[in-house]
């Protein structure tokens, strides 16, 4: 992130004698005084003044409980934190962090470009709350080309990469990155098959009827051929598209003119695909190969900022990112520099960034990005042609963005202010959590939570809570207990004084009365009963629209069909109850997939292919004797012991 200074830093970290720390001006200290106030913020930056390197690095100011309060980074550590005692000058912001600063860690660095990367993975690990956050917990799809294979497979990504494999992207979407993919199939004809499934495959699959594999699994092409397409491929991917179209019309007119008219109607329709791929390119710029288009818009108390993604000259796609920061004005210069440490901390930069706005340190962030990507990195603001449109186009983009935002914030806040009043609740809440069970008698039994605010749901703050209880099975009011006690358990014991803002001002729970008496009974014992408690009952018939609102001491009640906060709170329901059985069929899914060999200690999925594949099953490897699993192909001795006396305990081997 790029501080906002607080005051300039005076003189040169490279001066022979640097100057010493500013004390506080007399100014801040009458207004302190007048006011009979003890700032223990400042006390503390003065005692840790003298032992606080002149070199760069980043420092952490942190609350009483150790949380940060704000992360930044400084060419000479000293100079800067001294810069926070001077009260007067500080905008209201960093007022109340100084405040609230009970203590302070510093990082030393060899340069300013380190330290401010280090401050941006901090910015984004730990989320201080004076720091302007990017709130975004995606992670960005790739295409994969997977090269230890005779017949390479190309497949989306997501995660760490891996040796012997070819990425592209990154993708600003799952969409966009199906696209690439389907363009590829039908162009280039590669395999998006896992090996497991080529390895066995008699006859071609669905894909080759439809054109849009080459069947290498049943030999339908040679590996030579397929090394060509596959060499056809990387070209489209690096943005070489007209060497290849023409490439493939030499091709087609070779064909007719030696009467091969199905190879040539072939590669026609491959033809057709490509140019049917670039005709769905919504914006081509000339000169742009890999490039990030980044454009802010700024509003009160929230900014959005556009990203499109170009790669090899094609656009990937773009993302809206939503950044929070005070509602005092700042800069867009200083947000969006801000935005671009963090953007990058976990994405690899391009050669070339275009902004709508010049951070104030954009020499600076290029030389971080630079050391970063392991090659230059220019960052760019265009001011006319071509690359100034697509920037003004991605400025559009993040201003209709912002308005959506805004818009459907507003009626968020609405229907909360509708809750309320509707259960009686102090204020307007700002985080509602839902309860729900799945299961089948009793078996693959899970609890689940979601969350909601006035941004929406709350997905990173979603739980799953696997029952572990010797609970009846179908005891739906136990396993509602269980789930209480972990959660709110755990709550009071980490967090009593309720700082941490992830307690909740009201809790649904998908039941009835029944439902709503267990998890009452938990909170009370756990000194939590001043939580509203509301259980959401299927009305007759089990009719959406008619359900009762069950709460303790008061009669239940129904709202009328058509309320929009009824619509919200079916809403809440339903999404807790589709995350409640996910949860529970991704259980059932790794339970149906689990073998008795899993339990063999020191057997791996390798091993365990390896049996199955010699003996059938896992009731074949339990039946087989010793010699049996010392033939096997692949099993050692050691190995054949362990899996035998594993199946016949205390038999003689």
């Amino acid at each position: 992130m790029i501080e906002d200074d607080p005051a300039p830093a005076p003189g040169d970290p490279a001066a022979p004698m640097p100057a010493p720390p500013a004390a506080p001006d007399a100014e801040a200290t009458d207004l302190l005084a007048a006011e009979g106030a003890v700032l223990e913020g400042v006390r503390v930056i003065l005692a840790a003044l003298p032992t606080l390197p002149l070199a760069p690095g980043v420092y952490r100011m942190l609350d009483a409980r150790g949380d940060a309060l704000y992360v930044g980074k400084a060419r000479a550590i000293r100079r800067r934190v001294a810069a926070y005692t001077q009260i007067a000058r500080l905008p209201e912001r960093l007022r109340r962090m100084v405040h609230e600063t009970r203590s302070l860690e510093v990082i030393s660095t060899a340069s300013e470009a380190e330290a401010l990367l280090l401050e941006a993975n901090l910015i984004k690990r730990l989320r201080p709350r004076y720091n302007i956050v990017l709130r975004d917990d995606k992670s960005y799809p790739w295409l994969v080309l997977h090269e230890d294979h005779p017949y390479p497979q190309i497949a989306k990504h997501r995660g760490e990469r891996r040796k012997g494999a070819s990425y592209w992207g990154p993708f600003a979407s799952a969409w966009a990155v199906n696209q690439t993919l389907t363009a590829l199939q039908r162009v280039f004809l590669l395999r998006s098959c896992r090996d497991t499934v080529f390895d066995t495959r008699h006859r071609p699959c669905l894909l080759h009827q439809i054109k849009r594999c080459s069947a290498p699994c049943v030999g339908r092409i040679s590996e030579a051929d397929y090394a060509g397409l596959v060499a056809q491929a990387r070209q489209f991917l690096s943005g070489e598209t007209p060497s290849i179209q023409k490439d493939l019309a030499r091709e087609m007119e070779a064909a007719a003119e030696r009467l091969e008219f199905e190879r040539a109607a072939a590669l026609r329709d491959r033809i057709r695909g490509l140019t049917h791929v670039q005709g769905q390119d919504r914006i081509n710029v000339e000169g742009v190969g890999d490039a990030d288009v980044v454009a802010l818009h700024q509003g009160p108390g929230q900014s959005c900022v556009q990203v499109f993604f170009f790669r090899g000259g094609r656009n990937n796609g773009n993302r809206p990112y939503f950044l929070t920061h005070p509602k005092q004005e700042q800069p867009a210069e200083e947000i969006l520099g801000a935005f671009l440490g963090q953007l990058y901390d976990d994405l690899p930069p391009p050669p070339t960034v275009l902004l709508s706005h010049e951070p104030p340190e954009a020499a600076l962030i290029a030389e971080a990005l630079s050391i970063k990507a392991g090659r230059r990195v220019a960052l760019h603001r265009p001011q006319r042609g071509d690359k100034r449109g697509v920037v003004e186009h991605a400025e559009s983009n993040a201003r209709e963005a912002l308005e959506r935002r805004m818009a459907e914030g507003t009626a968020q806040q609405a229907l909360l202010r509708g809750v309320a009043e509707i259960f009686d609740l102090p204020a307007q809440p700002e985080r509602i959590e839902v309860y729900d069970n799945s299961h089948i008698q009793g078996a693959n039994a899970y609890g689940v939570m979601i969350a909601a605010g006035p941004a929406g749901f709350l997905k990173q703050a979603y739980r799953k809570f696997g029952i572990k209880g010797e609970i009846r099975p179908g005891d739906d009011f136990a396993m509602m207990r269980e789930v209480f006690e972990r959660r709110f358990g755990r709550a009071a014991r980490e967090d009593p004084g309720r700082e941490s803002g992830t307690w909740p001002d009201l809790v649904l729970i998908d039941g009835g009365l029944g439902q709503l008496n267990a998890a009452r009974e938990v909170l009370a014992e756990l000194g939590c009963d001043d939580i509203p408690l509301v259980a959401v009952a299927k009305g007759p018939d089990r009719d959406a629209g008619r359900e009762w609102f069950h709460r303790a001491g008061l009669p239940p009640l129904q709202l009328p069909p058509r309320d929009p906060v009824l619509y919200y709170l079916q809403r809440l329901r339903d999404e807790a109850h589709r995350f409640a059985i996910g949860t529970h069929r991704a259980g059932r899914s790794k339970t149906l997939v689990r073998s008795e060999l899993d339990d063999i200690p020191g057997v791996g999925p390798a091993l365990k292919r390896q049996l199955l594949n010699h003996f059938g099953s896992a009731r074949g490897v339990r039946n087989a004797s010793l010699a049996d699993l010392e033939a096997a192909s692949g099993i050692g001795p050691a190995a054949a012991k362990r899996i035998f006396e594993h199946f016949h305990p205390g038999t003689e081997c």
